[in-house]
């Protein structure tokens, strides 16, 4: 019980920490100037916030546009506390989007990454990510939070995990410790994509 309370200080901690952030950039506002409208994803919303310090979001326009979509980003670049900004251009793949990933100091020295996905709405991402945040919210309990929580703090530092893969173990195949999710991770191959699940 006591740890269990640990896992859930800390992800309160960082949740609040995330979205002073959020706040502080006015992220959403931000986006909306250009008529583009910035959708929060990921353990941001479904609380489920540990180690890795991720802050996501989906945006969307009805007239898209790359121009607009560096105003955006070039705007959110003046503060001070943004150190590095990355560009990708997916549009003539199957992700149909482009990716920003910007890194921001909060004022403990702790790096944050700020991912924003600017998808075209024929993708087949678009919606997607909110639906599966949405249901996540819906069906967790108390035991599959702790469970979810303590796994992401156990993973190893260098480590990279999608946290999709972690709530599909724990809510849809039982597992609850990041031991038996190492051994859940390798029977994976075969399986469902993990993109195609949603609770």
């Amino acid at each position: 019980m006591k740890q269990e309370k640990g896992y859930l200080e800390t992800a309160e901690m960082n949740l609040k920490q995330a979205h002073r952030i959020i706040n502080e950039l006015q992220i959403q506002e931000t986006w909306q100037k250009y008529g583009i409208t910035a959708h929060l994803i990921g353990s941001v919303p479904t609380g489920l916030l540990m180690k890795n310090r991720d802050i996501d979001f989906h945006v969307y326009s009805d007239q898209f546009s790359i121009a607009d979509s560096f105003k955006a980003i070039a705007e959110l670049a003046t503060n001070p506390q943004v150190k590095r900004i990355t560009y990708t251009n997916l549009l003539d793949t199957e992700e149909k989007c482009l990716e920003w990933h910007m890194w921001y100091m909060d004022d403990k020295n702790d790096e944050w990454q700020i991912d924003m996905i600017h998808i075209l709405k024929d993708s087949f991402y678009a919606g997607r990510m909110e639906e599966v945040a949405r249901r996540i919210s819906e069906v967790l309990t108390p035991e599959t939070r702790e469970a979810i929580l303590s796994i992401k703090n156990d993973i190893p530092a260098d480590e990279k995990i999608m946290g999709i893969e972690i709530y599909m173990a724990v809510i849809r195949d039982g597992i609850r410790n990041y031991q038996a999710f190492t051994e859940w991770k390798k029977a994976q191959a075969n399986d469902q994509p993990i993109i195609d699940w949603i609770p």
